[in-house]
């Protein structure tokens, strides 16, 4: 499939130079433990239906891994997008701007050995090859996770209400109700969580980034 290219607004040459004290929406408030792992950095991008785990699952493994004293950073869709993508809507224009915007800030971090957590929905494949595409210029490691669950079970875990309110034309733009979601179709590591445990997806991860060398 041939990627899209996106003007994401973000000049990829410049100094990041963010402000150490901004709340940025980054996951950083944990402890290394003082030793830091030699892994190689990568983005791990959590892709799947919203309620489909996604953050419970990147969010999980983060704090496992940095007991160990990983580098790790998530990346959080909804923690980011007011920070990365203020004003942007939910067309498809502007959600290929958004994900290529997140993927642009992870593969500056993995670049620079911190493994990145990414459970953004990104549901429009040609954004998702787009994200890949980068990372493959930049030489740094890429892995599309797909969170699979089916529809009736994500509805049925969402709390919020987004689906029914959805459904009901007060949530329009919603993924899975009223815009479509585009399953990857050779995702590099597939969960299925519609009936497991959290803590049984999050080792399935883990064992899958070992395997590649990257914990």
């Amino acid at each position: 499939m041939t990627a899209t290219s996106v003007d994401t607004g973000l000049d990829s040459s410049a100094d990041t130079g963010a402000d150490a004290g901004a709340d940025t929406g980054v996951d950083t408030s944990a402890d290394t433990g003082g030793t830091l792992s030699p892994a190689p950095g990568a983005t791990v991008w959590l892709t799947g239906l919203p309620c489909a785990g996604k953050s419970t699952i990147a969010h999980a493994l983060a704090a496992r891994l940095r007991g160990r004293g990983r580098r790790v950073e998530v990346l959080d869709g909804d923690e980011v997008r007011p920070h990365l993508s203020q004003g942007l809507g939910f067309s498809r224009a502007d959600r290929a701007v958004n994900v290529a915007r997140i993927g642009w800030v992870a593969q500056l971090l993995a670049r620079h050995g911190v493994l990145v957590l990414v459970p953004v929905i990104a549901p429009h494949a040609d954004a998702r090859e787009a994200v890949r595409r980068l990372h493959e210029e930049r030489e740094t490691t890429y892995l599309e996770v797909f969170v699979e669950a089916p529809l009736e079970v994500t509805a049925a875990r969402d709390v919020k209400g987004m689906y029914a309110r959805a459904r009901a034309g007060t949530l329009p733009g919603f993924t899975g109700v009223d815009d479509e979601y585009e399953p990857p179709e050779f995702p590099d590591v597939r969960l299925r969580t519609a009936d497991r445990a959290v803590e049984d997806s999050v080792t399935e991860l883990e064992t899958a980034l070992t395997e590649r060398g990257l914990l």
